[in-house]
């Protein structure tokens, strides 16, 4: 079986992720106390905690190092090459601990965004280093409707192998090759997921009423919303400024969501905010996950987490040529 570590770990959705594709998890680490109740509440363990206090030495022994870090400028980008200039940033702890203890694999998760971060000087830091602790890698942007999820969330995800594994990533004579998964089609759409009776916690207020409505006639005098009854639509407050979806697509869940009810999608028919167990089905986490219902930090714990099948798929493409 093989074992990896979990940093970052949020609600443990890279670790669901990698289990399901039956490898070992061995070590997480987690500093938000709300992310680690839910994640000792699936997994029966807390994970660790500031991964800045924890040694290399407190992991046990692992062959993958999974991290869905924070994109964070590095202050003194361009000025070296590349794990030095990581230094006060959180990567740089991902860095030393693949320096210190040599896994065979890293899969890194990020948004989509620290492709173009900091004029494109972040992401040359992050290549410059891997490069500089000896790994292959290769990364990709994937969004998760383009791979069976329906919810427009496009991420950056990167892979990489030990250089003495000798693993392409491009078809070579005599060596292992890794590829990303290949585009799919929609396992469900929102439609399909979307409860016809929720709690009435759930409703709009009043004025997301209102708005609601004036959306409705603004925007909705068509055949698309014939088509689709349980349009979503991704802030209830300003109408004009909606960003809906008719195609059974969910708009993308953020962290934002935790900070109030206009930055969660609504069900346009149903006049109410998606449910915890809706927003947890668009991120591809399965009805066996366990979660506080109605909170803000719930929503912004989902948010802020994996599309559990996406990186799935992944996971399995990494089994392949570690076995």
């Amino acid at each position: 079986m093989i074992k990896f570590i979990d940093l970052f770990a949020g609600i443990g959705g890279i670790r669901l992720a990698f289990e399901q594709q039956g490898f070992k998890c061995v070590a997480s680490s987690e500093i938000d106390n709300e992310a680690c109740r839910t994640y000792e509440l699936n997994f029966h363990e807390r994970p660790l905690g500031d991964i800045k206090q924890i040694k290399s030495e407190d992991f046990p022994e692992f062959e993958v190092l999974c991290a869905g870090f924070p994109c964070q400028p590095f202050s003194i980008a361009g000025k070296r090459k590349g794990f030095e200039d990581t230094r006060g940033t959180l990567f740089f702890d991902v860095a030393r601990i693949l320096e210190e203890k040599r896994p065979k694999c890293l899969f890194l998760e990020n948004v989509a965004g620290i492709v173009t971060h900091d004029n494109g000087n972040t992401l040359k830091i992050i290549e410059n280093t891997l490069h500089d602790l000896q790994y292959d890698f290769d990364w990709k942007l994937m969004n998760a409707c383009d791979y069976g999820i329906p919810q427009n969330r496009n991420r950056w995800y990167c892979v990489g192998f030990r250089k003495d594994l000798r693993i392409s990533f491009t078809t070579e004579k005599n060596k292992k090759c890794f590829s990303f998964p290949k585009k799919s089609c929609l396992i469900y759409k929102t439609d399909d997921i979307i409860l016809s009776h929720v709690s009435d916690c759930y409703k709009s207020t009043p004025i997301a009423c209102n708005n609601i409505k004036k959306f409705l006639n603004d925007y909705l005098k068509s055949d698309r919303f014939k088509h689709n009854q349980n349009l979503i639509i991704a802030n209830e407050i300003r109408p004009s400024r909606c960003n809906f979806r008719s195609d059974g697509i969910s708009p993308c869940l953020t962290a934002k969501m935790g900070t109030g009810g206009n930055n969660i999608p609504v069900v346009v028919s149903q006049y109410r905010k998606l449910t915890e167990r809706e927003c947890l089905k668009i991120m591809g986490f399965p009805e066996s996950f366990k979660i506080s219902p109605n909170k803000a930090s719930t929503y912004k714990q989902i948010g802020n987490s994996v599309v559990v099948y996406v990186v799935s798929q992944i996971a399995e493409q990494i089994k392949k040529v570690l076995i």
